[in-house]
Parts: C-alpha cells; structure tokens; sequence
C-alpha cells in the first residue's frame, strides 16, 4: 500500500496550488471590482480630454508594432530555412539576439543617437552648413520612433514561431505547387504561408502584448496610451479608481488579444502538411540574390542588437560614471536580490502548479494551471494597481483598527513592501516559469512515476528524488528567464517600489527622463548584458541544431496558459 504524507494528500498540495493560481488572479478581479466601484469623475475628464487619444494612439501603436514584427519575422524565418546564403548559420542566430534587450533601452539609445544634438544631425549640419531649421530630419520622440523601437526587440518573437514552423513543414505541398507551375516566391505565398498562419499569428500576438506592457518606451517618447494613462491617473491625479478603469480597459484589451494566440496555437496543430515528411531542400543562392538575402537578415540584427551595443558603450564610456560605485552597487544589490527571491518564488509556485496537474490531472488541477498562467498577458502597470488597491485598502482598515483599539500606528504593513512586489513579478512571469517547468515534465513517461509509486515512493519523495534531479535543466532554465524579465521589468517597480528602493531599470528611467542618457546607458548595459543570459541559451540550442540538423524549437511564455 502507498502511504500518504500531508503533502500527498489533496489538501496542502491543492491548497498550495490554488494559493499559487489565486495570487496570479487577485489583481484582475480587484482591478474589476475597484473599477466598478470607484468614481467616474476622472474618467469623464479623461473621455473629454485624452481618453480617445489613448485609445487611438494605443491602437495605431499595435497596428504598426503588428505589421514590422509579423513582416520581419516572418521573412528572415523564410529565408534562414528555405534559402542558404554566405553566414546563413551566423545570421539565424544572431537574428534572436534582440531579445536581449528592453525596448526602453534601445529607446535611450536611438535618441542620443539620432536626436538634434546627437550625432547623425550634428554630422549632417557639419557637412552641409545648414542651420537647425533648414532641413527635415524624423523624430525619434514619437509615435513611430516608438513602434520602430519595439519592433526591433520585439520581431524575435515571430522570427523564433515561423522558422520553426517552416522547419515542421514537410515539402511535399510545397514541391507540387512548383510541379504545377508556381515560381519559388508563388509556392512560398500560395502553400507555405498559408501554413506557418498560426505561427506568425500566435508570434505577433505575443509581440502585441508586449507591446500593451510597455511602459519605459511610451513614457520616454511622449507618446501617450493606456500604459501611460494609468501611471498619470494613480501619481498625478491621486486617483484610484480612474487608474483601475484604464487598467480595466487595458486587461480586456490584453486578455482579447491572449485569446486570440491561444486559439491560434490550437489551430497550429491542424495545418500538417500531410502524411508523408519530406524534408525541405533548401535553395542555394548566389550573387546578388545571395548579398540581398544576407542584407535583408542583416538589417534587423544590426538595428536591433549591433548598432545599440556600439552606442551604449560609446554613451558609458563618455558618462564618467562607474559601475563599481557605492550608490550604483546599492542599485544592483536591489535589482539582484528582487530578481532572485523573484525567481525563487515563481518558479517554486510553477513546481506546485505544474505537479499538482500530474498528480491529479482534474479539471480542478488545470484550471488552476491556466489561472496562474493568465499573468504574461496582464501588463506590470494593470498588475500593480491590482495589488495596491486591494492591500492599501487593508493596510488603512487595520491601521485605523489598531490606531482606535491600541493606540498603534501601524502604518503600511504590505503596501510598499519588497514582499508585494515579489508578488506581482510572479503574477506577471509565472506564465514563463511554468512554460519551461511544463516543457520538461512533458519528456518524463508518466510510467516513470506508476514504477516509482510501486516502489513505494510517495509523491514527496518521488518529485525530490525523480522528476526534480530530471528535471534540473528545466528549472534552472525557468530561474534564468524569470530571473532576467525581473531585473529588465519597468512599470510595476516603478510603481510599487518601496520607498529609496531603487533598481538598475528605475535609475535608467530616471537618467533618461532627466535627459541625462549617457548615464542611464551605465545601468541599462548592465541590463542588456543580464538579458543576454537566456537569449545565448537559446542562441546554443539555435546553433546546436544547425550543427546536427535536429529541431529546436522553443517554447513561448504563452504555452504555459494553455
């Protein structure tokens, strides 16, 4: 007989779990019921000063981010898998490297750059004698410097779904429609595209909610969305209840848009390309076909990632600024240890979640699954006012409790505490933490646990001593990228940050709203070199699979909510 400990029974395990799924829920039902509840004074100003400009300038936002992500990603996929051109094996690597950095980063980058006193104008007047109002040059503080600078760090997300995809597909469909007449680019629009949909859908709908989240980049540019609005509403206005009607609008917005990727992966599942595999063979090229390839792969690889290391140095260098400095060793001992206990909690979270469902796969147990999976479509700002609500409203009842029983100041307790930010980091990342938890148990037979509970093992002992020693890459790998979306996460901090508590991506947004940009680049190096810690993990298996010709294909954040 197998014996049962307090951890085996359905209890703790389950009471673990449903605290876990619970805490990724509270701050979209308290946004709810504090939008419902709260005046509509603020908002009435808003709808008759800039809430239609939210929404129109967070709408275009996504169109533009849509259509650069989904166009760049889905092209340099194509040409990596289906054509082979001097560098390919360089390029299909490199072209992921953007993801290592914030797009607010990119944002300082660019604008010191490309700004009036940065150094393309001053060059471009020094050659030409023209004054500041002779000529036009693009702003870089607008709408479109915004969509340009997501896209750049953004279009990975497509490039890594779609070339995967390709990869699946067998070459069959594609070699008939050459057979019957089709030219290379009429078979690629007429059979393969058709067929990578889902992927390139599922990619940019991952990009769209990034976009949603962002918050350093808008916010630097000027460019007023929701995102901005509801950071307006809670320091400016003083108003909670209009920051929680944004933050409302924003979730179901956000929410509609995680639907959409998710029925798009389902759909990912129906588009075989029949019975019969047959390798895609790909297209030599040569010349100028084969340069063009190279530069059109090129171009977002230098953008994104080569052009903004260059620049970031070059800004560091020139600060006078020291990394090894007591105050910003303080501002790296707080991003660290946020990070760390971040990752710690989210990923112990994910295990519980995750071996609750193998444990007892019920409806119960996956509903808990893809409750505490909701957080990667949730922005940092909607998270943070779903939490501060509910705990600034407990803190003051029980201060004002203690205050008239005892005569206690207890001041706030949660609210401003490291603890309640701990806590919105993993609603917001629990997503990517049971993503790499689930891909592993996935290769674990479940017969491995019918034999080790026949052995007496009890599910205690058999998660210590089978799956996690199995399952160590996994979980480091999980650690690592929650780790990394920490320390680069922006408008949660911002917000719910405790007092003289300051992160190495809240002194870059400080730096950089004060126009002081070749300071911020010391602390957002330091954020793009962390950053580069998953992206290289990647980068080894993207480049492992070139070496031996097996597939590599990593798992989105948003897997885990399926």
């Amino acid at each position: 007989m197998i014996r049962k400990t307090a951890f085996t029974s359905p209890g703790l395990l389950g009471t673990l779990a449903w605290i876990a799924a619970g805490i990724c829920l509270l701050p979209m039902a308290a946004v709810v019921l504090a939008a419902v509840t709260g005046g509509f004074d603020t908002v009435s100003r808003l709808a008759d000063t800039v809430l239609w400009r939210y929404t129109g300038t967070t709408a275009l936002l996504i169109l533009l981010v849509g259509v650069g992500t989904g166009v760049i990603g889905t092209a340099t996929a194509w040409l990596v898998t289906a054509t082979r051109f001097p560098g390919h094996r360089v390029i299909e690597v490199a072209l992921a490297l953007p993801l290592a950095f914030p797009a607010y980063v990119l944002a300082y980058a660019y604008t010191d750059f490309l700004d009036h006193p940065g150094l393309v104008q001053t060059t471009l007047r020094d050659l030409t004698g023209w004054g500041p109002r002779d000529y036009w040059f693009p702003e870089i503080r607008s709408l479109g410097g915004a969509a340009a600078m997501l896209t750049l760090v953004l279009y990975p997300y497509v490039y890594l779904l779609v070339r995967a995809a390709f990869m699946q597909q067998s070459a069959t469909a594609y070699i008939a429609a050459r057979t019957l007449g089709q030219g290379p680019w009429g078979a690629f629009l007429r059979v393969s595209l058709p067929i990578a949909r889902p992927s390139i859908a599922g990619g940019v709908l991952l990009a769209l909610m990034e976009t949603l989240a962002d918050y350093g980049t808008v916010s630097y540019f000027g460019v007023q969305t929701f995102a901005t609005g509801i950071y307006q509403s809670w320091f400016s206005f003083f108003d909670r209840g209009a920051a929680a009607q944004l933050a409302l609008c924003l979730l179901v917005v956000a929410l509609t848009l995680a639907v959409l990727e998710r029925a798009q992966r389902k759909n990912q599942r129906h588009h075989g390309a029949g019975r019969r595999f047959e390798a895609m063979q790909p297209v030599h090229l040569s010349g100028g076909r084969a340069w063009a390839a190279w530069a059109v792969c090129m171009v977002p690889v230098f953008f994104g990632f080569l052009l903004p290391v260059v620049l970031l140095v070059s800004m560091a260098w020139d600060s006078g600024q020291l990394l090894f400095t007591e105050r910003y060793l303080g501002f790296l001992r707080n991003s660290l240890t946020l990070a760390t206990i971040a990752a710690l909690l989210t990923v112990g979270a994910a295990i519980v979640l995750g071996f609750n469902a193998r444990l007892r796969p019920t409806p119960a147990s996956r509903l808990a699954v893809r409750l505490g999976g909701l957080g990667y479509a949730v922005p940092g700002g909607v998270i943070a006012v779903g939490l501060l609500v509910p705990f600034a409203a407990f803190d003051n009842a029980l201060d004002a409790f203690m205050e008239a029983r005892f005569g206690i100041d207890t001041g706030l307790l949660i609210t401003g505490s490291i603890w309640l930010l701990v806590a919105a980091y993993m609603v917001r990342f629990m997503a990517a933490a049971l993503s790499a938890y689930d891909a592993g148990l996935a290769t674990i037979n479940p017969n491995i646990d019918a034999v080790a509970r026949t052995l007496g093992r009890t599910p205690r002992s058999m998660l210590r001593g089978v799956h996690l020693p199995i399952l160590r890459p996994s979980i480091l790998t999980a650690l690592l990228i929650v780790f990394v979306d920490v320390m680069k996460e922006l408008p949660a901090t911002l917000i719910m940050r405790p007092f003289n508590f300051d992160t190495l991506a809240v002194q870059a947004h400080r730096l950089a709203a004060d126009e002081r940009l070749a300071q911020a680049a010391v602390p957002s190096l330091v954020i793009a070199a962390v950053g580069l810690l998953p992206v290289a993990v990647l980068c080894w298996g993207l480049g492992r699979e070139s070496r031996t010709g097996r597939r590599f294909i990593p798992a989105p954040d948003a897997q885990a909510a399926e």
